[in-house]
């Protein structure tokens, strides 16, 4: 099954978000970050869910907060962890609502990152002893296991490691899970279901020096649920899928049969549509 993500389209609402997508005839779609709070959201999406009979997920960042902030579940700073985890309640809350089958949420950091460095330069290079960090996160994870009884069943989703964060970091990974290395660390201390994103692991492989395919290859047999754009290798672009696409030879060549799979392009509407013909195409 297909979903299209609403962080495809910019609006201040995630009503008017789902409204454009809904119009456009899709039935699947994934609830993420990038519009702002009101207090009538939840209403709002039942009505239309009801009204154009649709399918929804919610995926780490959704729903809005009322103060923006971004979520890490392996902070060593209490507010932001506490926020965190009960932010990560509330979406398993709603997704109950909204009879979602799963919630992905993005793996912690090794340090906390403002809303302002979001897709760009993190200036805090103040990195968390690893140890406590991972720690924390797993505490966090058996938190969020016992609130949801897998009633969603949740999801860590790997994290992208940028050309840019290479160099800011002086070759220091501060993102947990961002390849199967990274997987396989995490997995030591908890068990989870990994939500892969392609994009986020093509940039993560070129700036580990790593194959993207022997890495997509360890990783994709181990979930049922992916994301999927495109980028030029070095950042996460959230580019849409054209012909030649190296992320749509990747998925012609490994099986995606019975996995869930979100689009999460940025670049227009109509990029979007294409994006969703030429994958449509790539797996039928």
């Amino acid at each position: 099954m297909i979903y299209i993500s609403t962080s495809c389209i910019k609006a201040n609402t995630i009503k008017e978000s789902v409204i454009s997508i809904a119009n456009e005839g899709f039935k699947n779609i994934e609830l993420s970050g990038g519009t702002k709070y009101y207090p009538s959201y939840e209403t709002d999406l039942m009505e239309l869910k009801n009204k154009f009979q649709l399918n929804y997920l919610i995926h780490n960042y959704f729903p809005p907060p009322k103060k923006p902030f971004v979520i890490n579940l392996a902070s060593l700073n209490d507010e932001i962890y506490t926020t965190s985890i009960n932010h990560c309640k509330n979406a398993i809350r709603l997704s109950r609502r909204f009879e979602c089958q799963k919630y992905g949420i993005h793996a912690g950091f090794l340090l906390d990152i403002s809303v302002s460095e979001i897709g760009k330069t993190i200036t805090n290079d103040y990195i968390f002893e690893k140890k406590q960090s991972l720690k924390r996160f797993s505490e966090a994870w058996e938190s969020l296991l016992d609130y949801s009884k897998d009633k969603p069943k949740l999801y860590i989703e790997n994290n992208v490691f940028s050309n840019n964060n290479k160099q800011q970091f002086d070759n220091i990974n501060p993102f947990l899970f961002s390849s199967f290395e990274g997987f396989k660390e995490l997995n030591r201390i908890i068990n989870f279901n990994p939500l892969i994103d392609l994009a986020h692991l093509k940039v993560s492989a070129k700036s580990l020096s790593l194959d993207f395919n022997e890495q997509l290859t360890a990783l994709l047999p181990l979930t049922d649920y992916i994301h999927l754009s495109d980028n030029n290798g070095l950042q996460d672009q959230n580019k849409g899928l054209n012909e030649g696409s190296d992320i749509l030879e990747a998925i012609k060549n490994n099986n995606v049969t019975n996995k869930t799979i979100t689009l999460e392009v940025y670049d227009g509407i109509d990029n979007m549509i294409i994006s969703y013909n030429n994958l449509i195409k790539c797996i039928n």
